[in-house]
Parts: C-alpha cells; sequence; structure tokens
C-alpha cells in the first residue's frame, strides 16, 4: 500500500476548494434568521414565508441528494461542484437585493439548492482527492463546517447594523465565489495533479493508497448500482445515523429556545445564548472524531457515547429544567454533535471508490433529510396538540433511542460493496 503523502503536495488547490465550499454550504444557511427583523422593517415577511424558509434545507437536500449523482455522471465530480458553489454565489447575492419575500424565497431556494449538492459532494471530493489522509482531510473540513455555523451569526447583526442587512447577507457570496477559482483552474490547467483511491485497501476504517487520474471524472453512477444500495443493510444503517444527526441539528435550531424559555423560565437572550453552546460543541467534534474513526476505529464507542450523552441532557431538560442546571443539559445534549462528522466520514471510509461514494452520500443525505424535514414540524405539531413540551421531547428521544441498533451496524467495519458481494456475489 502506498504511504499516505504531504497533505499539500500537489493538492493546494483541492485543500483550498474543498475548505471553501465546506464553509459556503453552512455560512450560506446561518446568516439569515439572524436579520430577519432587519429585513421585516424594509418588507413584510410573513410566517408562512418564514416557515417554508425553515423547512427548505431538509427539503432541497433530500431532492438534490437523489438528482446530485445522474447530474455527476453527466459532468463529473469538479464541474459540478463550480454548479452548486456557483448556485449559492448566485443565491446570496439575489437574496441581498430581493425587494420582497417571494425574492428573498427564490434566492434562499437556490442557496439550497447548491448546498444541496455540495453536501453530497464533498465526502467523494475527499475520497478522490485525499485517500490516504481521510481521516485528517474529514477533520479539516467539518472543523471548517463547524466554524461556519456559529459565525455567522455572531456578526450578521453587527455588519447589518454598520452596512445594512443586504450587505450582511450577500458578503458571505464572496467564500462561495472564491469557492470556484481552485476548481476552475484544476479544471483548464493541463496535467493537474488528482489523487484518487483506486480501491480501498484493508480495513474498511483505515487510510487508503491512492493513484493518480486525469483531472476531470465522470462517475458512471447508475439505477442499477443505486437500487443495489438499498437492499444493503449498512447503507440504511449509516441514512437512520445521518438522519438522526440531522434531525437533532433542524429541530433544536427550530424550537429548543423556546422549549428553554417555557421550561425553564429563561429569558430570550439566555435561551440564545444556551443554543449557542449547544451548537458549539461540534467544534471540537469536528476536530476529533474522523480521526478517531479512522485511525482507531472508535465509530461505536463514539456513537454511544454521543447518543447517550444527548438522551441524559434530554432527559435533564424534561425532568430538571432548573435555569442553574440548563448548561449542563445543553452541553451533554449538544454530544449528539458527535454523530455529524461521524456519520460524514463513513460515508467516505465505507465505501471503496469516488464513484461509490458519490452514491452512498447521495443516499444517505437523501434518506437523512427526509427524517430531517419531516420532525421540525411533528415537534410544533405535536406542542400545538398537548399544549407542553413533554411528548415533542419524548418523540425526540425516541429517534435516539430507536437509531441505537443502526448506529452499531454503522460501526461494522467493511465498505457496502463488501457487504454486497456477501450476500449477492460481484458488485
Amino acid at each position: 500500500m502506498t504511504p499516505p503523502q504531504p497533505l499539500w503536495r500537489g493538492r493546494v488547490l483541492a485543500v483550498l476548494g474543498i475548505l471553501l465550499c465546506a464553509f459556503s454550504l453552512r455560512s450560506a444557511v446561518a446568516s439569515l434568521s439572524p436579520v430577519v427583523d432587519l429585513i421585516g422593517e424594509d418588507f413584510e415577511v410573513s410566517s408562512a414565508v418564514l416557515g417554508v424558509i425553515g423547512t427548505l434545507p431538509p427539503a432541497c437536500f433530500a431532492v438534490f441528494g437523489i438528482l446530485t449523482p445522474m447530474l455527476e455522471r453527466m459532468l463529473g465530480i469538479e464541474r459540478l461542484t463550480v454548479i452548486a458553489l456557483t448556485a449559492i454565489t448566485g443565491g446570496l447575492v439575489a437574496r441581498g437585493f430581493a425587494t420582497d419575500s417571494v425574492g428573498l424565497l427564490a434566492g434562499t431556494a437556490v442557496i439550497f439548492a447548491g448546498v444541496g449538492m455540495g453536501n453530497i459532494l464533498l465526502p467523494p471530493l475527499v475520497k478522490k482527492f485525499f485517500a490516504d489522509r481521510i481521516g485528517l482531510m474529514m477533520t479539516v473540513y467539518t472543523t471548517a463546517m463547524a466554524f461556519s455555523t456559529f459565525v455567522p451569526p455572531l456578526v450578521a447583526v453587527p455588519v447589518a447594523d454598520a452596512f445594512g442587512w443586504r450587505f450582511s447577507m450577500a458578503m458571505w457570496a464572496a467564500f462561495a465565489f472564491a469557492g470556484v477559482i481552485p476548481w476552475l483552474v484544476m479544471m483548464v490547467r493541463p496535467g493537474a495533479p488528482v489523487v484518487s483511491a483506486a480501491r480501498v485497501r484493508g480495513s474498511a476504517d483505515e487510510d487508503t493508497s491512492f493513484a493518480a487520474t486525469g483531472p476531470i471524472a465522470t462517475a458512471p453512477t447508475n439505477r442499477r448500482l443505486f437500487g443495489r444500495l438499498a437492499r444493503i443493510p449498512l447503507v440504511w444503517a449509516l441514512a437512520l445515523t445521518f438522519g438522526t444527526s440531522s434531525t437533532m441539528a433542524y429541530v433544536s435550531f427550530a424550537w429548543l429556545p423556546s422549549i428553554l424559555i417555557d421550561t425553564a423560565g429563561v429569558d430570550a437572550a439566555t435561551a440564545g445564548f444556551l443554543l449557542s453552546l449547544w451548537a458549539f460543541i461540534g467544534l471540537p467534534a469536528s476536530l476529533i472524531v474522523p480521526v478517531l474513526v479512522v485511525r482507531f476505529q472508535a465509530t461505536r464507542p463514539l456513537f454511544v457515547f454521543g447518543s447517550l450523552s444527548a438522551l441524559t441532557g434530554l432527559l435533564g431538560i424534561m425532568l430538571a429544567p432548573a435555569p442553574e442546571l440548563l448548561w449542563l443539559w445543553m452541553s451533554l445534549f449538544g454530544m449528539v454533535g458527535l454523530l455529524f462528522p461521524l456519520a460524514l466520514v463513513l460515508i467516505s471510509i465505507r465505501s471503496r471508490t469516488p464513484e461509490s461514494a458519490v452514491l452512498l452520500s447521495s443516499f444517505v443525505q437523501s434518506a437523512g433529510y427526509v427524517l430531517a424535514a419531516i420532525f421540525p414540524a411533528l415537534v410544533g405539531i405535536l406542542h400545538d396538540a398537548t399544549g407542553g413540551w413533554t411528548i415533542p421531547l419524548i418523540a425526540v428521544g425516541a429517534v435516539l433511542v430507536l437509531t441505537f441498533p443502526a448506529g452499531l451496524v454503522a460501526g461494522r467495519r467493511v465498505t457496502v460493496e463488501d457487504e454486497w458481494e456477501r450476500r449477492h456475489g460481484r458488485w
């Protein structure tokens, strides 16, 4: 097996392209809600529009999770990455120039279409260019995503106060536009170095060897291979693990402040701080999880620790919502942030090639985001029906409990190709 190569050797553009893409996926999503009140001073943004915007991310992610493999097969992974980042750039600029709620909604839809494609493409890009450094590169890019989750809310309002809400929202387009440049250079430069995994060797939890290929890779994905994934239990285990992580995130951002205000009697500022504390746990998780999985095969211990800690935090919020204990419960619940980088790195190491990683990423994220799209609305329905938060919190906790067997299955050190060949023969 070829020994790992220095991260930057021949891959500077790929590192920059992946980092800027990862940063843009989260900053594009997190930069709107802090300035909604300021937008409302210029034109009306109804609750219905805000509700649609709230459901757009997982819905778009699910739809484009299905479409991305077909587009990638026709265009190649680098070209489609350029298209995704261009859509994010254009959507952010358009949203900044919106003059009514329809324009705001249209710009947001374009952004989330690009983000939906980018979500699917990032794990295969890591697989292709950094097959010898999967753990390190997954750490780098998930950290960029975690960083871009809490930075926009911190700076959006001060920038809007100084330069207006339009600039505050549109300025994030600069990062997405910058992310286009490395991929364009690699596509047009003859002989641009590309590092690709020819085939995973050894354990499915080990860094793998790489081989040079051409600058554009068009994945031979098709409906037959996509259909095979639906028949592999490991794939559904990965989808449920990812879906649980996404469900916890979207439920938390939608409802946790209201839950804390109603159950613990804290004010809105304190509830916002506690939500930031919950989100911040994802930063150290993104730093350590990929390395622990790839180097030390710690998938199952990480999943068990994250799930049980999150369940304990939820129980604390339900049973002992004293203000002085909320920081503890939110910190424990925040440990569910371990599941997001865990799911992403598993997409890369549970497939042999970048081509199958595209398929697996598409299937896992599409199925997972369907679950994530359902639960924020379900929590609201249960709250309206019961007049309290106990039943909604029990429903959220039930997701963690029911997903527990799937997390253990996802910890099996095999690839989806191995699973198929063991059951059905040649992949």
